[in-house]
């Protein structure tokens, strides 16, 4: 069952186009796996077509006009859908079936770092940037915070912090004001955007710190 969502205003944000592709990837993937998410997405979707039209019903009204006028010439045709190809990827040995946002990711490049296995998938403006993650059958990432923001969505599997266990969907959002210890006994795939490196804190751990560059 997923437990963590986007915010209303993500959502807002990502059917009014305003996110960078890392974050709009990330909430089109949750949309796929969240029915509650897509319900409240097709109501803001609906309350900001009716504000645009409010805001602006003589411009449409207008510009109406001068479609039909372009398509009275225009030839009638039949537009075939487009057919969405799956995307399926394997790594450390396992079979993964991804979400159709990431289609055309077909050409990755995985790089491994211990339990850890990476592939960029894209490097916005901003130092933005967004990858695959895998990681190992027990296996636990030392405790750590961020520079900035991390946005995990989960894609298989599970994983557990301080604060609680998270399973296949949840779209979890921390920022650089906390400390987590992430551990998976059965592997998870992840799909992360960061916009700064993460940062090693305990003990010999902070050795570990030039890790956090490059998995960043």
């Amino acid at each position: 069952m997923i437990k963590h969502h986007p915010t209303s205003a993500l959502l807002a944000s990502h059917s009014a186009a305003q996110l960078p592709l890392s974050l709009s990837i990330a909430v089109s993937a949750h949309l796929e796996m969240c029915p509650k998410c897509v319900t409240v997405t097709r109501q803001i979707t609906e309350q900001q077509s009716d504000l645009f039209e409010a805001q602006d019903v003589t411009k449409n009204i207008n510009f109406s006009n001068i479609l039909d006028k372009i398509f009275e010439h225009q030839p009638e045709r039949q537009v075939e859908p487009k057919k969405v190809v799956m995307n399926s990827i394997s790594v450390a040995g396992t079979e993964y079936q991804l979400p159709r946002a990431f289609t055309h990711f077909t050409d990755l490049k995985w790089s491994s770092f211990g339990a850890i296995s990476r592939a960029r998938v894209v490097k916005d403006t901003d130092n933005i940037r967004a990858s695959l993650l895998h990681i190992d059958k027990n296996s636990i990432i030392p405790s750590h915070t961020h520079k900035g923001y991390e946005l995990t969505l989960l894609l298989e599997g599970a994983f557990s912090d301080e604060s609680g266990v998270y399973n296949k969907g949840d779209f979890i959002w921390l920022n650089n004001d906390l400390e987590h210890t992430p551990f998976t006994k059965e592997g998870c795939l992840c799909y992360a955007v960061q916009d700064a490196p993460l940062r090693f804190v305990s003990g010999i751990s902070q050795a570990l710190n030039p890790l956090g560059q490059l998995i960043y």
